[in-house]
Formats: C-alpha cells, sequence, structure tokens
C-alpha cells in the first residue's frame, strides 16, 4: 500500500500509528484492580515534562495498523479494553470503537481532552494538562477526572477542572510517580479535608506489572 493512502486511511481512523497492546491489570482510577487489555496509540503534543511515555510522542515511529487487527487482537484477552496513548484523540477513535462495540467490548478512553471527543465508549477518563487544555463535550461526557499532582499548584489547577466537569465526574487526584513521596502526603490532607475528591494510585507499578 503506497503511503498516500496508508495516511487517508489513518486520517478516518481506518488505521492507527500502534505502538503497544497488551493484557494486564489497570491500575489506576476507578476501574483499579480490573484485568483490561491496553491498546496504546502513538501521537501526542500536550508535552508534559513527567510523561513516562515520552517513546509514543512522535507518531511516525508507530506502524499504522488496521483497527480490524487491533479489534481481533483486543477480543481474544478481554471484555475490557482501555484506550490509551499518546493521546488517542488526536485520531478518529469512531472506526475503532464501533468495532469494539461489534464484539460487544467495553471501550474506555484515557485521555487530555486536548482534541475533539470522538468514538463511543463506556467510560472516559479525563485526565487534563496544563499546557493544553481539554475543550468542548469531553466536560459533559467525563466519568471520571483525573489530576496530576506534581506540585502543590496542581491542587489549584485540579479545583479549576473539577469546577467544568459534569455532576457525575468522580474526581482524582494522582501522585506523579517521580515525586510520589513528596506529594502524597499533600494529597492524602487534602483529601481528607476536601472529601469530594478521592486518591488515586499507579497501583500497577507497586505490583510491577504493565
Amino acid at each position: 500500500m503506497k503511503k498516500q493512502e496508508v495516511m487517508t486511511l489513518v486520517d478516518k481512523g481506518e488505521m492507527l500509528p500502534l505502538m503497544e497492546e497488551f493484557y494486564t491489570i489497570q491500575g489506576e482510577g476507578f476501574h483499579k484492580g480490573t484485568a483490561a487489555y491496553f491498546i496504546r496509540v502513538g501521537g501526542c503534543d500536550v508535552g508534559c515534562h513527567w510523561c513516562d511515555v515520552k517513546e509514543s510522542w512522535n507518531a511516525e515511529t508507530h506502524p499504522p495498523t488496521a483497527i480490524s487487527q487491533i479489534a481481533e487482537n483486543a477480543a481474544k484477552y478481554s471484555d475490557t479494553i482501555v484506550i490509551t496513548g499518546g493521546e488517542p484523540l488526536t485520531w478518529n477513535m469512531g472506526p475503532l470503537t464501533r468495532l469494539l462495540k461489534e464484539k460487544n467490548l467495553k471501550t474506555h478512553i484515557e485521555t487530555s481532552g486536548a482534541y475533539e471527543l470522538t468514538g463511543d465508549w463506556d467510560w472516559i477518563c479525563l485526565s487534563p494538562k496544563k499546557n493544553k487544555l481539554p475543550f468542548g463535550r469531553v466536560y459533559d461526557e467525563a466519568d471520571e477526572l483525573k489530576v496530576i499532582v506534581y506540585n502543590k499548584h496542581d491542587l489549584i489547577f485540579a479545583e479549576e477542572q473539577a469546577a467544568l466537569t459534569n455532576a457525575n465526574c468522580i474526581l482524582y487526584l494522582q501522585p506523579e510517580w517521580s515525586v510520589r513521596d513528596k506529594v502524597t502526603p499533600m494529597i492524602v490532607d487534602y483529601v481528607m479535608k476536601n472529601p469530594k475528591w478521592k486518591v488515586s494510585l499507579q497501583t500497577h507499578k507497586y505490583l510491577n506489572i504493565p
């Protein structure tokens, strides 16, 4: 297939730059502890300095893969599928989620919300970033808000973002892994004073699993 033909299919969401796919335990947020199949899509220009998957940023380093193959692989392992990145909403998620739904799979997404919300989702985890804010209906659709806390100012940012979400959105504060010993006590204290928030931990890292 010619490069231009491939790029046309990528633009339509019929092929996606696939970084990796793996079966593991969801480590964060509301569904922590749940067996899930992760599809990590390449491409992200949000640019968080503490990102632990910077190799996902450049979409050109990840091979465009047919979504039929991605969906077929996912269906072999779990009924819960998590689309992550990178920033998955860089791409049109409609075609992939349609295939997953046809296979009676539950579709979850982890997104910064920096691009238009596409796709049919059973669960939306919105994890906003200061340098490229969410926009549009993702605030109304989000099932959980997960704010990564690197410093004290992130608590102010968290409140600003929470004010934009829908009334049913579950609110999480999660320590950034590299400074977890420093910020976790601060988060615990904040949640105890502001119990609308919950603590989220990257339990998969404590368990030493992907």
